[in-house]
């Protein structure tokens, strides 16, 4: 444990002195689940809650690559800070990220003041990793202004990023047939502002007019309209007003209270998803290997008994050996 906490309170000053090699190292033990991983966090926490944090997603083919790396250009020109992470689909055979971030990130890439991070989603369906909200706080810690979270493209799926995102931009393009359907299912909900980009493209004031009307039959509305803009991120075209659309969103947040709102139901999953985490790991450990455990998984799969009723039985007796 000495090694651990040693390997933590290095790695955790590390990163509050700006050491990018430390900071990278802090969120692979993350993604492996490394017992050091904890005790930096936790040590980290309270040097968060500093960045700004806007998270991009949209179908495929939407270009959300390039139009991260246009709003980042327009950040980097307002002399802000930049981390950048891509949750990426992961090969299913070692787990890391498919898609390089320094393939699509090229341009930032000798900019100490932009950080670019790919993550695997390690088969953890709703397109974030389970690990991101902790590498966005470690990015945060580190001292980034701005953090820009790009999703995988995986439609209704989305949704979780609002639980990360203070901004979501949601992204979508010109002609792409009944895909608007889907995001009047499922993203729509989540949107605090909407990008149809390549604006180039024929159709774009139409689709614009769609997400519009969406917009006016909407009876769950708060005070924040989405706005609905034309982008073209291949030129540059809109990013500046759609920089200036996050800032007012952020000014919005913290005048109506929703930012602190919104923080206070943040606080509350992490905890509850922490602690959901952590006692399935120890029901898991105590339980994986014992002759109980598996002949309950035989009689499953002999449809002698049903999953439902043994996972209530094997928890209630957890709950009872923990309070003996």
């Amino acid at each position: 444990m000495g090694d651990l906490t040693l390997s933590a309170e290095k790695l955790v000053k590390g990163v509050l002195q700006g050491n990018r090699r430390d900071l990278a190292r802090l969120i692979s033990l993350i993604e492996d689940e490394d017992p050091s991983a904890d005790e930096a966090l936790s040590s980290l926490y309270k040097h968060t809650g500093k960045s700004l944090i806007v998270g991009v997603t949209g179908p495929p083919g939407s270009g959300k690559s390039t139009l991260v790396t246009r709003i980042t250009a327009e950040y980097r020109r307002r002399e802000k800070t930049v981390g950048i992470i891509c949750v990426d689909p992961s090969s299913p055979f070692t787990g890391g990220a498919l898609l390089g971030d320094r393939i699509r990130m090229q341009e930032h890439s000798l900019d100490k003041d932009v950080y670019v991070r790919s993550m695997g989603t390690r088969g953890h369906l709703g397109g974030l990793s389970r690990h991101t909200s902790d590498a966005v706080r470690v990015v945060d810690a580190f001292g980034k202004d701005i953090i820009i979270v790009e999703t995988v493209g995986a439609g209704q799926s989305e949704v979780e990023i609002i639980e990360v995102a203070h901004t979501v931009i949601v992204a979508d393009v010109p002609g792409a047939g009944d895909d608007i359907q889907a995001i009047k299912a499922g993203i729509m909900e989540i949107a605090d502002i909407f990008v149809v980009n390549k604006s180039d493209l024929a159709g774009a004031d139409k689709k614009v007019t769609e997400i519009n009307a969406m917009l006016d039959i909407d009876q769950n509305m708060g005070a924040w309209r989405p706005p609905v803009l034309l982008t073209n991120a291949r030129t540059g075209e809109g990013i500046e007003e759609l920089v200036d659309k996050i800032g007012e969103h952020h000014t919005y947040l913290t005048e109506s209270g929703d930012f602190a709102e919104r923080g206070l139901k943040r606080s509350k999953d992490e905890l509850e998803q922490l602690m959901e985490y952590k006692l399935t790991l120890e029901l898991l450990k105590k339980l994986r290997g014992t002759s109980e455990y598996e002949e309950a998984i035989q009689k499953i799969s002999e449809r002698k008994d049903d999953p439902y009723s043994v996972a209530e039985r094997l928890i209630a007796r957890f709950l009872t050996d923990q309070r003996e």
